[in-house]
């Protein structure tokens, strides 16, 4: 009865370690084909707002972005 509940509970934790491995390996792959933003996305934005962004501002927006990634 203990032996049925320790292997179980035993699976349950090498999956859970075995899932959180794979999901990682799968969110860096996904991240690094599809950036979440770059400066020629933060650049079309602002023009799309009517705004003519310089280098600073557009540098100043990267740094909040990864400030929060």
């Amino acid at each position: 009865m203990l032996h049925d509940i320790l292997m179980v509970l035993l699976g349950l934790v090498i999956g859970a370690v075995i899932g959180f491995f794979l999901a990682r390996t799968f969110m860096k792959k996904y991240l690094a084909k599809n950036p979440p933003i770059n400066e020629d996305m933060i650049k079309t934005l602002m023009m799309q707002m009517g705004r003519k962004p310089n280098q600073k501002q557009i540098n100043q927006m990267m740094k909040a972005m990864s400030k929060y990634q």
